[in-house]
């Protein structure tokens, strides 16, 4: 099966160069519009962070960090991020924000291990933010409500790029269809989780898929989530259909973070609880780091989606292999 897939008569909307001013654009847009709805500043965010700190994100746990030494600091190794969900939440402590404010930042990284298709890239870049909550707001409808405002800012950047660009026809739906990964497990025993969340989304265009992490009644969970950031029962993944591709595209992992019971209780499902040793982990049992939300948004992925471009490599610069360049060749101008 051919991992790059090259929709049949596909066209590009913009050329390279248009497609580069609208990049700029929508990223513009939607830090305003995010800003706005979720109460947030910017920040400056890590590009890596030491190997013993416990912060550095280790997504479905088999991936391997990109690794350096240090000669400078005695031997010590540096990681390049993953993503920022565990920074962030003590970030929040670090820099003494309060309930209802909370931060965003570009978050850069490399994951070596990435499959590379259309979707995936070994570069990611995204917003990544956080913000604090009280231990009332820990509830699946504050989740909820988080994710409408989240959608609300995406709706708004793409009719402000409509606008602009009126050549680009991308609609957003902006009401969103809640389900959770067991839901979507029920209707479609027979179907993997990304089936699953093909057909779901072919027919509920913006989706939130919620609870994520945990096992199934299978036994198995909808999708592979650290142990030690969201808490598996208050978190989720946003969806768009993307139609060029005619599947499912993953704008938005976020949730709730975990609280003392959470984080004891899924480090032990996951065999992990030597991470208590850690700082970061130890601080969240004793009760100093506070409740938060968060989550990550990829800002290329967003940039796809809006401008109905068919492969990442078209609105990001990355290395790809020689069967994804043969593909594209004369057909999807990746940059």
């Amino acid at each position: 099966m051919k991992k790059t897939i090259v929709p049949e008569n596909y066209q590009s909307t913009l050329g390279n160069y248009e497609t580069q001013t609208a990049i700029g654009f929508i990223k513009r847009c939607f830090e305003e519009a995010l800003t706005g709805s979720l109460k947030l500043k910017r920040v400056s965010a890590p590009l890596f962070v030491s190997h013993n700190s416990g912060l550095n994100d280790d997504l479905s746990g088999v991936e391997r960090p990109v690794s350096f030494d240090i000669p400078a600091l005695e031997g010590e190794r540096g990681e390049v991020v993953h993503s920022l969900a565990k920074w962030k939440r003590k970030a929040l402590y670090d820099y003494d924000f309060r309930e209802g404010n909370g931060l965003y930042t570009d978050m850069n990284a490399i994951r070596r291990d990435e499959v590379l298709d259309n979707l995936h890239s070994i570069y990611v870049d995204q917003w990544d933010w956080e913000r604090v909550i009280t231990e009332e707001q820990r509830t699946i409808d504050y989740l909820k409500k988080t994710v409408c405002d989240l959608v609300n800012a995406i709706v708004e950047t793409s009719s402000r790029l409509h606008t602009k660009y009126p050549s680009v026809d991308v609609i957003i739906d902006s009401k969103v269809s809640f389900v959770t990964s067991q839901e979507l497990e029920d209707m479609y025993p027979n179907l993997s989780s990304k089936e699953r969340e093909d057909a779901y989304v072919k027919e509920h265009p913006t989706t939130f898929i919620l609870q994520i992490g945990g096992a199934l009644k299978s036994g198995e969970p909808h999708d592979m989530r650290a142990p030690d950031y969201d808490d598996w029962s208050l978190n989720g993944d946003l969806l768009f259909w993307h139609e060029p591709l005619q599947c499912a595209m993953e704008l938005s992992s976020m949730g709730i973070r975990v609280d003392k019971e959470a984080l004891l209780s899924q480090l032990e499902i996951r065999g992990a609880m030597s991470r208590l040793e850690y700082e970061f982990h130890s601080m969240i049992v004793d009760g100093t780091l506070p409740l938060t939300i968060g989550g990550g948004l990829g800002q290329s992925r967003m940039c796809m989606l809006l401008l109905g471009k068919a492969h990442i490599g078209e609105v990001q610069v990355s290395l790809w292999d020689k069967e994804t360049l043969d593909a594209c060749k004369g057909k999807i101008p990746l940059l």
